[in-house]
Formats: C-alpha cells, sequence, structure tokens
C-alpha cells in the first residue's frame, strides 16, 4: 500500500496533536513533517512526544526543513501561518488542506491563485457531519424561503480568536446563495439597544465563546406558530481530523484545483 505523506502545521496545538495522532492511526498515512513557530518550546522536539508516541519526526520552524518529505500539508493554524505555508506548498507543488478560518478577501484569493499551481482542498469546517449539515441546511432554506426568520448561533471555546466562526460564516453563505441572496449585504452580525423590527431579509449571527466547547452550531429557521432548528454538535475535534484525512485521499489523484468538502463528499449537485 502506498503510503500518503503528510506534514501538519501547528504540530504542538490542540488540533495538531489530534492531526497527528490520527495520521498516525491510519494504515494508508505516514507522518512526514512537522511545522511549528520560530522561538516555540516544542521546536526541535519529537512531534509524537505529547501524545507519548515517538514520531521520528522533529517540530520545524523552517519550511523547507519541516516539508522536505512530505506530499501533503496539513494546516488549522492562523491565516498569517497558512499564507507563508501556502506560497511554499504551491511553489513546491505540495498539496494542502486547510482548515484555518478568518481570512479576508485578499486571503481568499491568495489561495485561489495558489490553486492553479497545486491541489488544495480549503474548507472552514472538516467535519462530515458538518458537511452534511450544510446540505441539509440548503434544502431547509429553499423550502423556508418565505414567512421564515433565519438565525445562527454557534459557540466555542475560549480561545478561539475569530467572530463568528468560519462555520458559522459557511452555513450563512449556503443559506444565502439558496435564496439568491448575497450575505455580505444581508447579514446582521449583532444586535443591541433599539433596533427597530427584524428586517425579514436578513441573516442573523449570535456568537458565544466560553470554556471549553469545541463548536456547536444552530440554525433557527423561526416562522409563525413553528420553528425548525438543525444543529450539530462537536464532542471532539477527532471529526475535523478524520475529515482532513479524507481530503488528502480525494486530492491524491488532482494535481491543480480549488475544492472544498462538498466535493470531497460528493455532496454537489
Amino acid at each position: 500500500m502506498t503510503q500518503m505523506k503528510i506534514a501538519v502545521a501547528g504540530a504542538d496545538g490542540r488540533m495538531g496533536r489530534m492531526l497527528i495522532d490520527a495520521v498516525a492511526a491510519a494504515p494508508d498515512a505516514v507522518l512526514a513533517g512537522a511545522l511549528g513557530l520560530a522561538g516555540s518550546p516544542s521546536i526541535g522536539q519529537d512531534a509524537g512526544a505529547f501524545g507519548g508516541q515517538p514520531a521520528g519526526i522533529r517540530i520545524e520552524a523552517d519550511l523547507a526543513a519541516g516539508l522536505a518529505g512530505a506530499d501533503y500539508l496539513i494546516d488549522f493554524t492562523r491565516p498569517e501561518g497558512t499564507l507563508r505555508h501556502l506560497e511554499y506548498c504551491a511553489a513546491h507543488g505540495i498539496k494542502l488542506i486547510i482548515g484555518t478560518t478568518g481570512f479576508d478577501d485578499a486571503g481568499k484569493a491568495a489561495i485561489a491563485a495558489a490553486a492553479e499551481k497545486t491541489a488544495i482542498m480549503f474548507a472552514p469546517n472538516m467535519s462530515v457531519g458538518v458537511n452534511v449539515t450544510l446540505k441539509l441546511l440548503e434544502l431547509a432554506a429553499k423550502s423556508l424561503s418565505e414567512g421564515y426568520d433565519i438565525e445562527i448561533i454557534e459557540a466555542h471555546h475560549r480561545h478561539k480568536v475569530d467572530a463568528p466562526s468560519g462555520t458559522a460564516l459557511k452555513m450563512g453563505e449556503v443559506i444565502a446563495d439558496a435564496l439568491g441572496r448575497d450575505l455580505k449585504e444581508c447579514a446582521v452580525y449583532g444586535r443591541e439597544g433599539v433596533t427597530g423590527e427584524r428586517d425579514p431579509s436578513t441573516i442573523g449571527f449570535a456568537t458565544i465563546r466560553g470554556g471549553d466547547i469545541i463548536g456547536d452550531h444552530t440554525v433557527l429557521f423561526a416562522g409563525t406558530g413553528e420553528r425548525i432548528e438543525i444543529s450539530h454538535k462537536s464532542s471532539s475535534r477527532a471529526s475535523y481530523a478524520n475529515g482532513a484525512l479524507r481530503a488528502c485521499r480525494f486530492l491524491a489523484g488532482k494535481a491543480t484545483g480549488l475544492y472544498d468538502m462538498q466535493d470531497v463528499l460528493a455532496l454537489k449537485d
């Protein structure tokens, strides 16, 4: 069996450790590199040491050293770090699986441009369950296009730095597209004071941050006399890691192109 040679960015973080464990458990994958921030005490340490199973791969700050043996890089870090990795991967033909959130329009454009040089899977959430939920939301939005107010409520741990979450924004985009709207024009990200009656064409967002919540998302379709709630709740980051591995397998036969998890799961019409 040919094994996928996978590197992990942010190897000393919570998600990075989960990814390393997932790669170690996959029969068709092998850890081929690990990246960390320059100056971090983890630099030079074995990437598997956090989980008690040495991997024989050191965490590197230098991209050339950390990616020398890799064909894939899984990146769930920060936009500034991911964009630096993106440039290197595009130049060296390393396939990239991006789960980082918080990109601005320029960052998204850079990802699209890099996809002309290497294969990229870019999704704000790689959970299989979340991506099935997105498909359900598309169907619900089309069926509940009139007479229902739409609100998206998301909750994450106290350490998350961007809001709303990338997953919540993706949910909003899917719903807006299904309704023929532009999310940039109809999104409402906060309410305070005398706001007046709710504009029925808007999509509202509410953000909760606290504790160690991994990720909860609920979309509320509130009509007259009834309401429909579609929810997804994460209890482990393992779902993201397993989705990232599915993305690697999907990209195995791709040389270039920009894809998302809907492509990976064959959920597009």
